[in-house]
């Protein structure tokens, strides 16, 4: 089962936007402003350049509201519905000098949040037919994460922690510093002991060898970080439903199916977030 497509809160999507337009229109759009009649209508549509995942409509009509609360926007494809080549994704109708102004801070977001939604879907789709699901990672734009979580919702993966505050996970550079057997075990019971019993504990281990220990603190997910698909089948065996399974690092639309039929319980994948390509989305005007 899919991670519900949540909304992402407005107030959210306003300080996000706060920011850009404070980049892209700090005093105003000089070529619009001084070009475009005062009195001047527009209507536009988004239309797609090639065929992907929607995602980020709400945030694309924030955007165009913005500079003019006049301006009305019509969401014609769903966020997480797929879409072609030519599609019309969206309608924008309002003052013309404000849709244009706006154009770019909208587009930029809808493509980017277009293009997360896609790169999950893609995996998601290689994988649908083991019981693997496709999660997301920690790697995401600075000040972008609620969007882009939010995307990789639309594409029917699911979201990992959201932040350092939220779950324990102990990765490579923690289990460095806690050395190995029964003082990893031990390092690892002393933690148990100090978190509330609905708190989840996760230990990346990156060679077979760390696993045993990590099953004896009885920690609730194991993630297994760049084993090779080969190696997955004794890692797996080892843990033998003890602790769900995570499957991370050289995660892509080649190995992902391999690494699934392993039978692991998570995919973690940075590289839907932090590689995708913008989703070719243009607004066009509609000329009466």
């Amino acid at each position: 089962m899919n991670q519900p497509i949540h909304p992402v809160p407005l107030a959210a999507i306003d300080r996000i936007l706060a920011l850009a337009f404070e980049e892209d229109y700090p005093r105003g759009d000089l070529s619009a402003d001084t070009i475009v009649p005062a009195e001047a209508q527009a209507t536009a549509v988004v239309k797609a350049r090639e065929p992907g995942v929607l995602a980020g409509g709400t945030v694309f009509a924030r955007a165009m509201t913005t500079l003019n609360d006049k301006t009305e926007v019509t969401q014609l494809v769903a966020d997480g519905q797929k879409f072609d080549a030519g599609d019309e994704l969206l309608k924008v109708q309002g003052p013309a000098i404000s849709v244009l102004s706006a154009e770019r801070v909208a587009l930029n977001l809808l493509q980017r949040m277009s293009a997360i939604a896609t790169s999950t879907r893609e995996l998601v789709d290689l994988v649908s037919h083991t019981k693997a699901r496709i999660a997301d990672t920690r790697k995401t734009t600075p000040g972008l994460r609620v969007l882009e979580r939010y995307s990789v919702r639309c594409g029917g993966g699911v979201n990992h922690r959201d932040n350092l505050s939220e779950a324990f996970m102990a990765k490579d550079n923690h289990l460095a510093l806690l050395g190995d057997g029964e003082e990893l075990t031990d390092a690892l019971k002393s933690v148990r002991a100090r978190l509330g019993h609905t708190t989840a504990m996760e230990v990346e281990v990156d060679r077979i060898e760390q696993i045993p220990a990590v099953l004896a603190a009885k920690v609730d997910i194991i993630m297994l970080d760049n084993f090779d698909v080969a190696d997955l089948p004794a890692a797996i065996k080892l843990i033998d439903g003890q602790a769900i399974i995570e499957a991370s690092g050289t995660v892509t639309a080649r190995t992902v199916a391999a690494i699934a039929e392993q039978g692991v319980d998570i995919i973690s994948s940075g590289a839907i977030t932090h590689s995708v390509r913008a989703i070719d989305l243009g607004l066009d005007m509609v000329i009466a």
